[in-house]
């Protein structure tokens, strides 16, 4: 059974989803029962599939958080790509972020499909979808990556331009073409890595080792690290290539929102974690300070857009753009203090964020709009969807006890002490700058939450009867809702899955940005307690010397 599973369980993780999508095709478009149970089945099969996978992974037996479940198979020979897959502890929290939420949304679309209603359709794009985000966390190899990485476009983009709001195909084509104009900067990066490394085949590991070994000129490595910065930035998204978020989020149904602010924006920072700094470590130090400073900016203007809007959805949808910006903000610190803080705060986010817009969603079905000035009293119409509501704008807003808040404060913590190398007081100015962030996302979320579940009813809805929370809801939102709070109490259960690999990436990445400076390099020596995983405990048994030594063999090795 194990060696069947090393040899084929990503895949079946991967595809099954696919498979599914296949089957619904042959299935009539008027037996509109049958295709949500195949929908339902197939994304729960995936889901146990991304279980098992959790169940049989190991986080701490493998020095620096080697990949797992490797698939290793040739594929295109011509162009020296091969089919790898593989699984450690930075995609692991990810795949199983994807593999919990899409079967929540199909739940949630039981009742809720938006117009024009075509379930068949709309529930075979989920699925397309679906395969895109999990193959897009376990490639290894770029084009491989590259192909996934583009699988979720077109989905997405019929979502929106064919379920969405009286703007669908502005919106669509925006994001589209955003999309599209990065990939296309982001592939040249690609191969120009290939080029210059004189790479036998697109391997990410290969190709680490290869631009550590090479004489690539520093301007050079910059230049494709820029390429990838568009293309990774762009998904994220980054102040100032953010503009198609707000109108995506507004336009696009429920389902789409959801699944856009819980996985998608994710492949954008997950490629800076696992692609852009282990490959190109020393051209990501020198991006590092204008990465902090863009996200920096974008957690203020996120903020400032927010006090500034008139539509819940629009609301939600620039509120990413300030969260994301913490995340980046973990990224640019280069630390693995600072990188565990951007992968939690990715599945924060997710949890949260995907949460507000099922609320929103649920509220424009029962009020027919999201005009926040015509909201109101929704305590006192639908007090649990007034509750849930509340319990979401505090995890946003990051309160200690919730998910948000581990994603937010260890993020600015670790701009205090950011990678040898960088220029430390810029960081902590920008530490500072991202404190007074969170300021302003209290004044939003708050005033948000004052105006729409506080107070009486507007005259408007005053005599209507307002259904509450409904059984496919608590269906589909308590999963969520648990998360959001055993993270918060909890997250060393997180932390102790993603350390192990993290520090592989910072102790890499520091050792080879040090390019030869025995000073910077005497700089990436960290003393045992500054990982998050260890402050939660999660390393007692683990950070004895025997590991350091053994992490210095390591070192030695590469």
């Amino acid at each position: 059974m194990e060696d069947f599973w090393n040899s084929w369980g990503l895949s079946l993780l991967v595809f099954v989803p696919l498979i599914g999508a296949a089957v619904m095709m042959l299935v009539p478009k008027d037996e509109e029962a049958l295709l949500k149970q195949v929908a339902l089945v197939t994304s729960v099969i995936t889901q146990v599939i991304a279980v098992i996978t959790a169940w049989g992974f190991q986080a701490w037996d493998l020095a620096y958080g080697d990949l797992q479940f490797v698939i290793d198979k040739p594929w295109i020979d011509i162009i020296d790509s091969r089919y790898i897959l593989g699984i450690d502890g930075i995609s692991l929290p990810l795949v199983l972020l994807t593999a919990l939420v899409v079967p929540l949304v199909i739940i949630y679309s039981w009742d809720h499909f938006p117009e024009p209603k075509d379930p068949k359709s709309f529930l075979i794009l989920i699925l397309v979808l679906h395969t895109g985000m999990l193959g897009s966390f376990v490639a290894q190899d770029l084009i491989l990556f590259f192909v996934f990485f583009e699988v979720v476009l077109l989905p997405m983009y019929f979502m929106i331009g064919v379920w969405g709001g009286p703007e669908r195909q502005y919106a669509s084509i925006k994001f589209f073409l955003f999309t599209l104009f990065g990939s296309a900067l982001m592939i040249v990066s690609f191969l120009a890595l290939y080029f210059l490394t004189g790479a036998e085949s697109f391997d990410m590991r290969q190709l680490e080792s290869l631009v550590a070994a090479r004489d690539i000129a520093l301007s050079t490595q910059v230049l494709v690290f820029g390429g990838m910065f568009m293309g990774f930035g762009i998904k994220v998204p980054m102040w100032p290539f953010h503009t198609w978020l707000p109108d995506a989020h507004t336009q696009a149904p429920t389902q789409g929102s959801v699944i856009l602010a819980a996985v998608l924006l994710k492949l954008g920072t997950y490629g800076f974690v696992r692609i852009a700094i282990p490959i190109l470590p020393r051209a990501a130090a020198e991006w590092a300070p204008w990465i902090g400073l863009l996200a920096v900016i974008g957690i203020i203007y996120g903020a400032l857009g927010c006090l500034a809007q008139t539509d819940m959805k629009r609301l939600i949808a620039f509120s990413s753009v300030a969260h994301m910006g913490f995340v980046m903000l973990g990224i640019a610190t280069m630390t693995d203090f600072g990188l565990n803080a951007a992968v939690f705060g990715m599945v924060a986010h997710g949890l949260i964020t995907g949460m507000l817009f099922f609320i929103a969603g649920s509220v424009k079905e029962r009020y027919h709009t999201l005009e926040i000035k015509r909201l109101g009293g929704l305590l006192l119409q639908a007090p649990r969807l007034g509750w849930i509501l509340g319990l979401c704008t505090m995890a946003s807003l990051g309160l200690p006890g919730l998910a948000g808040f581990w994603g937010e404060f260890p993020a600015i913590l670790a701009s205090y002490n950011p990678m040898s190398g960088l220029p430390v007081e810029t960081f902590r100015s920008y530490m500072v700058i991202a404190a007074l962030g969170t300021v302003l996302a209290a004044g939003y979320l708050l005033w948000l939450l004052q105006r729409t579940a506080f107070g009486r009813p507007s005259e408007e809805f005053a005599d209507e009867e307002i259904p509450d929370v409904t059984t496919t809801e608590w269906i589909a939102w308590t999963p969520l809702l648990i998360l959001i709070l055993v993270l918060g109490i909890y997250p060393r259960i997180m932390f102790e899955t993603t350390d192990p690999a993290i520090v592989g990436v910072a102790d890499r990445a520091c050792i080879s940005a040090a390019d030869g400076d025995e000073e910077v390099a005497a700089g990436c020596e960290r003393p045992e307690e500054v990982t998050l995983a260890q402050e939660e405990g999660a390393t007692e048994d683990h950070g004895d010397e025997s590991d350091e030594e053994d992490r210095g063999d390591d070192e030695g090795e590469e």
